[in-house]
């Protein structure tokens, strides 16, 4: 039997506080608060992580540090990312989000203390360390609280929109920091990110707050669908055992293309400042300053292409080609022009390709997690949203290490870098196209019971 989607108003009887008794106009409002909120957070998260690259130069220099050894240093943070994230996983499908984002916003907070304190090559380590530790978790919990807040067939856009943080917070935090850093000490920019982070903390608890849609029947019944596929409806809330899901060529490649991702987006907020400054001559400050154009591609990017594959699987094209193959296709033109940055000879023209190629890579993550959601079930979407985002996020804990070891071996710095992007290019290029030709999540959620046959 055809669904019939017509909103119908919600007839049981709910508290105040129950956003599921909410008008819909009243609960997509408080919806896009907790977006901006969440937004924020990531805004924040990858300052913190690309803070490191801003002041790449002044640390080098200050502590004598080597390229392997800033190359392991820029790793250190995605150490206990995966460990923190498989922890995380069990816990996510039972505690709050808003108690866990809480938390992990504090640890963030409390891990700037012992570089501003101590300031010492151990110090940036543990610093490092915990940084991961408490950032690991986030972008799946990020996720699966978002996606609470709206029907599925509207979570795409305002996921985009805090995914989007990845790149916007180097867009805004990136000349803010490098600046500090001139005027006042790359010391300071810690401090400064580390109060930023208690704000953000006091304000969610106070607009922190769970959203309603926690099952398909429980969607269906807030937005008053009455009539639909009781079998297609049963099978959608299946269990599935996460090894299946694990197993299927939709997760491998999704993950597989956002691994890349995430190793290249590493790639630019570890070393790209550091390309500038030591192959192109610029300062620290007008290093940190184009850092924010693949970071401002990246936030168009991302929200640009997450907007598209609502807007296709809206007008009923299947999400093997609205999600998988949107996602295949910018992985490869990703990788494509961070080949062409490298190879080109003129350096406003490198520095356009590396824009949009180091800038997509991020966007390849909001459509890496629509495709994993969709070989399991509601009930365990956030606990599989952490171990999907624990493999893809190794990729930012292999990049930096690599990277340090081409460039501190090759004849000269710029034979490195060059090495290292074509390296990363290539291997973003050739899983886009994989996936473009073997993302198909209809197959299967069939073949795992998620959806039933399609009729004849």
């Amino acid at each position: 039997m055809a669904i019939d989607a017509t909103p119908r108003p919600v007839k049981a009887l709910r508290p105040a506080d129950d956003p599921a008794g909410w008008s819909p106009r009243k609960r997509s409002a408080y919806g896009w608060t907790i977006t901006v909120m969440l937004l924020l957070l990531m805004m924040v998260s990858w300052a913190d992580k690309a803070i490191l690259g801003i002041v790449a130069m002044p640390i080098m220099t200050e502590l004598k540090i080597t390229p392997q050894q800033f190359g392991l240093l820029g790793s250190a943070v995605f150490m206990l990312f995966g460990i923190a994230q498989f922890v995380a996983a069990p816990i996510a499908n039972k505690v709050k989000s808003k108690w866990i984002l809480l938390a992990l916003c504090l640890i963030w907070s409390v891990a700037q203390v012992p570089i501003f304190v101590f300031a010492s090559l151990p110090a940036l380590w543990f610093s490092r360390l915990l940084l991961g530790a408490g950032e690991g978790p986030l972008a799946p919990i990020t996720m699966h609280s978002i996606y609470k807040w709206f029907p599925s067939k509207k979570s795409a856009t305002p996921a985009a929109v805090a995914t989007s943080g990845v790149t916007l917070g180097i867009v805004a935090f990136a000349p803010v920091l490098a600046w500090i850093s001139a005027d006042f000490g790359w010391r300071s920019t810690f401090v400064f990110l580390a109060v930023i982070g208690v704000v953000w903390s006091l304000l969610w608890v106070f607009i922190g707050k769970e959203g309603p849609y926690s099952s398909m029947q429980v969607e269906r019944e807030i937005e008053g669908i009455t009539e639909f596929d009781e079998a297609a409806a049963a099978a959608a809330d299946t269990q599935v055992a996460y090894r299946k899901s694990f197993a299927t060529p939709s997760w491998i490649l999704a993950v597989l293309c956002s691994f890349l991702g995430y190793w290249t987006f590493t790639v630019a907020t570890t070393w790209l400042p550091a390309y500038y400054q030591t192959v192109m001559g610029a300062s620290t400050q007008q290093a940190g300053s184009l850092i924010a154009l693949p970071a401002v591609w990246g936030a168009i990017a991302t929200v640009g292409l997450s907007w598209l594959t609502q807007f296709l699987g809206n007008r009923g094209i299947a999400t093997r080609k609205s999600r998988g193959l949107v996602l295949g296709v910018s992985a490869a033109a990703a990788g494509l022009l961070v080949i062409a940055g490298t190879v080109a000879t003129a350096p406003v023209l490198a520095t356009i390709c590396f824009m949009l190629g180091f800038g997509t890579a991020p966007a390849l993550f909001a459509l890496t997690y629509l495709v994993a959601a969709e070989t399991t079930s509601i009930a365990q979407r956030g606990a599989l949203l952490q171990i999907t985002n624990a493999f893809l996020t190794a990729g930012g804990l292999l990049a930096p290490m690599v990277v340090g070891f081409l460039v501190g071996t090759a004849a000269t710095p710029a034979i490195g870098y060059s090495n290292a992007f074509l390296l990363t290019g290539g291997m973003l290029a050739v899983t886009g196209v994989l996936g473009c030709l073997f993302i198909n999540q209809q197959r299967d959620r069939r073949r795992l019971g998620l959806d039933v046959a399609p009729a004849p």
